[in-house]
């Protein structure tokens, strides 16, 4: 009877810690609508287009993404280090230049190239946090956008400027900006994470507001459900 009730005690203390860290999460949460690219592709019907973002723990980049019309898949992985050390346990070392990244393949006729990378910088995750993303900390955790050609690279670019110009944000961006060398899909059970855990304390506190952010912050861009996982 004591264990059992020490068993409950402790699972509604776990709880009300949770929500309290989810309520934390998104009280001190920045996300908000930034200005459009005035530099973009145009949105036209062409061959399916990749773009490659590192911001933090992958999970959460990915559900976004996810979510957004005109993406037709969101895949986890890695980019920046060598093919030898694309696997979790080395890339948490913080050792091997790899970030954990995001492969989003799109339709260049429903959305932009400058509009993903909108949602990148106001709701996948902070621009302005170096080497680190909420509780996570090290290289891997960077913000960089890795970019497959010559037009990705200046857009990126000039939009980074333009944000820099209007104050978008209260501290300097700095994310990086790296060409595309190759991207290596994360383990399986990394794939989709957020969607096939939706209760899990860490999706639930760091993730799960970023979804809702783009629901609320870009309507018109978002979907109820994500694409078939990678």
């Amino acid at each position: 009877m004591f264990n059992s009730t020490v068993r409950r005690l402790a699972t509604l203390l776990g709880a009300a810690i949770l929500l309290g860290l989810c309520a934390a999460s998104l009280a001190g949460d920045r996300a908000i609508r930034i200005p459009d690219p005035a530099t973009d592709a145009p949105q036209a019907k062409t061959a399916e287009q990749t773009a490659v973002l590192a911001g933090g723990c992958f999970w959460g980049v990915e559900a976004v993404f996810r979510h957004i019309n005109g993406v037709i898949s969101a895949t986890s992985g890695y980019a920046g280090g060598s093919a030898g050390t694309a696997n979790y346990p080395v890339v948490s070392t913080g050792a091997t230049g790899h970030a954990e990244s995001v492969k989003v393949v799109f339709d260049p006729a429903k959305v932009s190239y400058g509009r993903l990378l909108q949602v990148f910088f106001s709701v996948a995750h902070d621009p302005t946090q170096l080497d680190r993303q909420g509780p996570d900390s090290g290289s891997q955790y960077r913000s960089e956008i890795f970019y497959a050609n010559g037009e990705q690279e200046r857009i990126a670019r000039t939009y980074i400027d333009q944000l820099t110009r209007a104050h978008a944000f209260p501290a300097p961006i700095v994310t990086r900006l790296s060409p595309l060398t190759a991207f290596y899909p994360a383990e399986a059970y990394h794939r989709n994470y957020a969607e096939r855990h939706p209760h899990d304390g860490y999706i639930v506190v760091n993730d799960l507001p970023k979804v809702e952010h783009l629901k609320n912050l870009f309507p018109e861009r978002y979907r109820a459900g994500g694409p078939v996982a990678q």
